[in-house]
């Protein structure tokens, strides 16, 4: 498995409604920083400042001047479900993660094992 390139796909795949906040995260944002914090409507993330609507695009997503690569805009401060993205070798090959490497899908538990070592910091292992 390969160090993450940020390519952003995470990102791009799951800005769009299918991420959430602890309501921990949201009163902590509300409090500390109104700036993200603004993206809140009832308990959903990613929201719309000026319509409410849902974006369609995680609105901290940055791509980098030049590159085909993106940094988060509120790295030390973005919710849990993206500190512990990616969870499962199969979430990876949904989204087509670019870590993925040939011999990770030939074996698939040692692939989860070497991603679990490499999100020890960012998220619980997966219990299996």
């Amino acid at each position: 498995m390969k160090d993450c390139n940020q390519c952003g796909k995470c990102c791009i795949n799951y800005g769009n409604g299918g991420l959430s906040a602890t309501a921990a995260e949201i009163d902590g944002w509300e409090n500390d920083r109104p700036d993200i914090y603004a993206y809140v409507r009832d308990g959903k993330i990613w929201m719309d400042p000026a319509t409410g609507g849902q974006l369609t695009r995680c609105p901290w997503l940055e791509q980098l001047p030049g590159q085909q690569k993106y940094v988060c805009g509120i790295y030390h401060d973005r919710p849990e479900d993206c500190r512990h993205y990616p969870v499962t070798l199969d979430q990876m090959i949904k989204d087509d993660c670019e870590m993925l490497e040939p011999r990770d899908l030939d074996d698939a538990r040692r692939a989860q094992r070497r991603l679990d070592e490499l999100m020890a910091d960012s998220r619980p292992p997966v219990s299996r």
